[in-house]
């Protein structure tokens, strides 16, 4: 039932919206693209469908998946359910790269500014967590969190300093939405997506392992370090490219592999899959309230705040270690 979700999920949103489209018409004009047949080729419900709603539910789709992908990975490294794809100062990283775009630097990309910034803050943050020798959990979070508070300041510091019209867009894009979706992101977000989400998918079996701490791992013969570089390398090359098309959307990583746990269990082989899948139909799911909810596009980050911050509550409330057992 998980694994089809998505499917459902985006199904549904092909035909609510401010303009309703009705099921059979959508169903008429998806069979009328793949054919190739220029009937329903020039009605207004043609191009809402094709060009506004379907790259932005695939788009949705797509960073849902990275998101809870790379959420579902990264709790397992740690061995910690509170643990979400920003810890390691991603985010901040990215909203960084966004507002120097924005501000500073228009003739660059939002997309690649993002991106560079992203993965930049990753690097600092492993390389401050190895000045003491050997990478551990603690020493990792705990630099992400210090990157996160200084890339946060800089970012403020470029709010402060920019034009009041620029600080808008920045602000708007710090919110997370997929507003400006459209093909040419589409096909950005699957390649870099796929590209770090699939060595996560292909070696996953050695999450359980990992998960039942660094001397157990050892002991199975797991190469500890290396792992960890090759899943949080890859996860945040993930979230890094979806940040860098969707803004700033949090809890979905924390949120979805937890749900998906507390259905199946903590086996990693299953539980990364249906995780992906969960994220994906989450986010459609949110952003398809974000647009249908009022006349105005609501940026889909608020929904997922709304939808997350009890959900945290209630993690906390349960013991953040909980699903490990200890």
């Amino acid at each position: 039932m998980v694994l089809i979700t998505p499917f459902i999920a985006g199904w549904l949103a092909l035909f609510i919206g401010a303009f309703n489209v009705s099921p059979v018409m959508v169903l008429k004009i998806l069979l009328n693209d793949i054919i190739q047949s220029p009937y329903l080729s020039n009605i207004p419900e043609r191009a809402i469908i094709l060009d506004i709603r379907l790259p932005r539910v695939i788009l949705a789709g797509l960073v849902g998946i990275a998101l809870s992908g790379s959420g579902v990975t990264l709790q397992g490294i740690f061995r910690n359910p509170l643990v979400d794809p920003f810890i390691l100062g991603i985010s901040a990283g990215a909203a960084l790269g966004c507002a120097l775009s924005v501000g500073f630097f228009p003739q660059i990309p939002v997309q690649l500014t993002s991106f560079v910034f992203g993965v930049a803050a990753v690097i600092l943050t492993y390389t401050i967590s190895s000045t003491q020798g050997e990478v551990s959990r603690l020493p990792l979070i705990l630099s992400g969190v210090i990157i996160s508070a200084f890339f946060t300041a800089m970012v403020s510091i470029v709010k402060f300093l920019v034009e009041p019209h620029k600080l808008q867009s920045i602000v708007f894009w710090l919110m997370g939405s997929f507003s400006l979706s459209d093909w040419r992101l589409v096909k950005i977000a699957g390649a870099g997506i796929i590209a770090g989400l699939l060595p996560v998918f292909l070696m996953r079996w050695r999450l359980n392992a990992m998960s039942m701490g660094e001397d157990e791992a050892k002991t199975l013969g797991v190469n500890v370090r290396r792992e960890m570089i090759i899943f949080i390398g890859a996860s945040s090359l993930a979230v890094s490219i979806a940040v860098s098309v969707s803004g700033i959307i949090g809890w979905v990583g924390l949120m979805v592999p937890h749900l998906v746990r507390m259905l199946i269990g903590p086996d990693h082989k299953t539980l990364v899959p249906l995780s992906m899948a969960g994220g994906a139909a989450f986010m459609i799911f949110a952003d398809t309230i974000a647009r249908s909810l009022t006349d105005f596009d609501i940026p889909v980050g608020i929904i997922t705040a709304i939808v997350g911050a009890p959900f945290f509550v209630y993690l906390m409330k349960k013991g953040g270690r909980e699903s490990w057992g200890r």
